[in-house]
């Protein structure tokens, strides 16, 4: 068996590693060599669920669940929006900005595409970057910075495009 069959296999244990234990990205670095794995996870960053609420909340500005009050219309008429939810796709701790002194990734009202990264998900001293996998708005924001995630909680509500 060569060296690079040698790599090859090791590289694919450490795939079934991180298939096992929902790993999103790993990097490793030995000397001058490194390895950095990243793997999207379809089916489990985001899923569509539609989410439909007779009601406004009482407080004010604050609209119910799957639901924007819209603005110039008499008596406060509801347009049913279908909101996605962008889920944690691994247990970990939920950080809304790169570093403490930083802006957060996304805000409400923020405008996301497939690429735009939401948030990181420390999960074992490894942070992994959430990216919406959508076009569309930040609607809601479902958790607080610092705060521990499990897999498949939600993190944003987002009106798609």
């Amino acid at each position: 068996m060569t060296q690079n069959d040698s790599d090859l296999a090791r590289i694919k244990e450490l795939i079934d590693i991180m298939k096992d234990n929902d790993l999103v990205e790993v990097q490793i670095e030995h000397g001058d060599d490194k390895i950095l794995l990243k793997r999207s996870v379809p089916g489990h960053a985001v899923t569509a669920v539609p989410i439909i609420s007779p009601h406004i909340s009482a407080m004010p500005g604050m609209a119910g669940a799957g639901q924007i009050q819209m603005a110039g219309t008499q008596g406060g008429a509801i347009l049913d929006e279908r909101l996605v939810e962008i889920k944690s796709p691994l247990v970990g701790t939920f950080y809304a900005r790169p570093s403490p002194d930083s802006e957060p990734y996304v805000e409400v009202g923020s405008q996301v595409n497939p690429q735009t990264v939401v948030c990181m998900v420390e999960a074992m001293k490894v942070m992994n970057e959430i990216k919406a996998e959508m076009s569309g708005t930040i609607v809601k924001i479902m958790v607080t910075s610092g705060q521990a995630v499990e897999y498949g909680q939600v993190l944003f509500k987002v009106k798609p495009e």
